[in-house]
């Protein structure tokens, strides 16, 4: 853990950290990241919107999460989405006095914190609901589109100020780091997350499920393009997928495709040791989980775009397709099958992304804004380390 230096130059005690995240109700990438940053900072407590432990990893059940006014109300827990008119005003009346500095994870809210603290934000994007309305609108009612389209001017005034509040913005791929610089004029540091689940950690069988299927990792949401993956592979006869996190349920689905949820980190161990390779097609910020398999040596096919061109590389790992159209999609699957991937090579890649060097590098992030530190400002950049693993390091 950190300490904080005095005047003499000697060691006190740690500072106090505050993580703030914009909600915990699902089990995501954005939720791993959280646990990353508990992991960075032993004893740091997390301030969120809502939080339902029954939904989220686990893990959070061992960490003290503090909650705004809105967490009462459990139709907002179940979509956090219905929560969007009341959020600004319920962060901005929660102020954060309990800390040196606050660690922020944050796609839309939690930035908005107030504090007197230095304030580092770690920028998964930003909010979709202004910055990528097509991606958040995708599936929502029609009544809910003009709520948001009446509400936008007076979020967006909210979102700019949250962001002006902050000491620090890391942006967590090149992707996100130009939409900070168009949303907000900040120029933001680059640090990819982590894998943060273990390769070597226990692995149990999903009921039902027999290895060499196809897979997808996405919630259903219209941005995701589930249904796509889901009525490809559903007329390839001789292929299989399982979806994990649920299948478009308005309508039946044939028996070479499969959803299952809410599976423990030993049963996705499984998932990912056991699949033939994995599909994504959204515009991911990011996208963690083709690097999540590759730490299994689970080659992708991946929409060319996005976060997606941070994490991947064709022909090693996988095969980008340019289209999210069937045909596309039907012909990288076929590539994929046909070809003899080099697993060792695809698990040596997916160490580039390793636990350790993201936590090393949100430590010196921290230590960079304490209020006892007086150097000016400089611009972050990547640096291989000697294993080849990515940290931020200072110019």
């Amino acid at each position: 853990m950190l300490a904080r230096l005095d005047g003499s130059g000697s060691a006190s005690t740690a500072p106090r950290v505050v993580i703030a995240h914009d909600y915990l109700t699902q089990r995501g990438g954005a939720e791993r990241v959280v646990l990353a940053m508990l992991g960075a900072f032993p004893g740091a407590k997390v301030v969120t919107t809502l939080y339902d432990p029954d939904t989220t990893f686990p893990e959070f059940r061992n960490h003290h999460v503090e909650t705004v006014w809105p967490n009462r109300l459990k139709v907002l827990r179940d979509d956090p989405r219905r929560a969007l008119p009341v959020l600004a005003p319920a962060v901005s009346g929660h102020r954060i006095d309990d800390a040196d500095v606050v660690l922020v994870s944050s796609s839309g809210w939690a930035h908005g914190f107030p504090t007197d603290a230095p304030k580092v934000v770690y920028c998964h994007t930003p909010p979709r609901w202004l910055h990528c309305k097509e991606d958040y609108t995708m599936g929502l009612p029609g009544h809910a589109r003009l709520a948001l389209r009446a509400l936008e001017p007076s979020l967006r005034s909210w979102d700019r100020k949250a962001a002006a509040t902050a000491t620090r913005y890391l942006a967590n791929s090149t992707l996100v780091q130009r939409r900070i610089e168009d949303a907000y004029g900040i120029e933001a540091g680059l640090l990819h997350p982590p894998i943060a689940i273990d390769p070597n950690g226990a692995r149990e069988p999903v009921p039902g499920l027999e290895p060499g299927f196809l897979l997808t990792v996405c919630r259903p949401r219209g941005y995701k393009n589930t249904r796509l993956v889901c009525e490809t592979v559903a007329d390839l006869p001789d292929a299989r997928l399982v979806v994990v996190g649920g299948l478009p349920d308005d309508r039946e689905w044939p028996s070479n495709v499969v959803g299952v949820r809410d599976l423990s980190d030993a049963q996705l161990r499984w998932v990912y040791a056991n699949a033939a390779g994995l599909i994504g097609l959204s515009h991911e910020d990011f996208g963690l989980t083709p690097v999540e398999g590759y730490a299994f040596g689970l080659p992708s096919v991946l929409l060319r775009a996005g976060g997606y061109l941070d994490s991947s590389v064709e022909g090693l790992t996988t095969v980008f397709v340019d289209a999210v159209e069937h045909g596309a999609v039907s012909g990288g699957i076929e590539t994929l099958l046909a070809t003899e991937w080099d697993r060792a090579a695809i698990r040596r890649h997916g160490k580039r992304f390793s636990l350790q060097s993201f936590e090393a590098a949100l430590q010196r992030e921290v230590e960079r804004v304490l209020p006892t530190r007086t150097a000016a400002p400089v611009r972050s950049f990547l640096r291989p380390m000697p294993d080849g693993m990515v940290a931020s390091v200072q110019a």
